[in-house]
């Protein structure tokens, strides 16, 4: 069995986003790319975002810090602290609004 705790990692890879020039840090907390679901932690520092990029699969979002912004065509939603978000199938983009951690989770077709 696996088990850690989500707040240790999401500081850990806020402190890293912070010395990337990316803005951002990553880590897969389950799964992988060969199997059918992934569940990815991912760090944002204010003010970056993850650019414009296509739909992954069945996709949700659980906004474990801060405050984001989830764009896909002409539509919006914003998430914080708590707030989970479906990611529509499409084409799409994900702006940090403050320092913040989601974690991604895809199950891929």
């Amino acid at each position: 069995m696996l088990k850690f705790s989500l707040d240790a990692l999401a500081r850990e890879h806020l402190d890293r986003a912070a010395t990337s020039s990316a803005g951002r840090s990553a880590t897969t907390v389950h799964g992988g790319h060969e199997q059918a679901l992934r569940q990815t932690l991912v760090a944002l520092r204010a003010g970056t975002s993850l650019t414009e990029h296509d739909s992954p699969g069945e996709a949700t979002l659980i906004v474990l810090r801060g405050r984001v912004r989830l764009n896909a065509n002409e539509d919006a939603w914003e998430g914080r602290t708590g707030d989970f978000l479906a990611i529509p199938p499409a084409r799409h983009s994900l702006d940090a609004i403050e320092d913040s951690v989601v974690l991604l989770t895809v199950v891929k077709g």
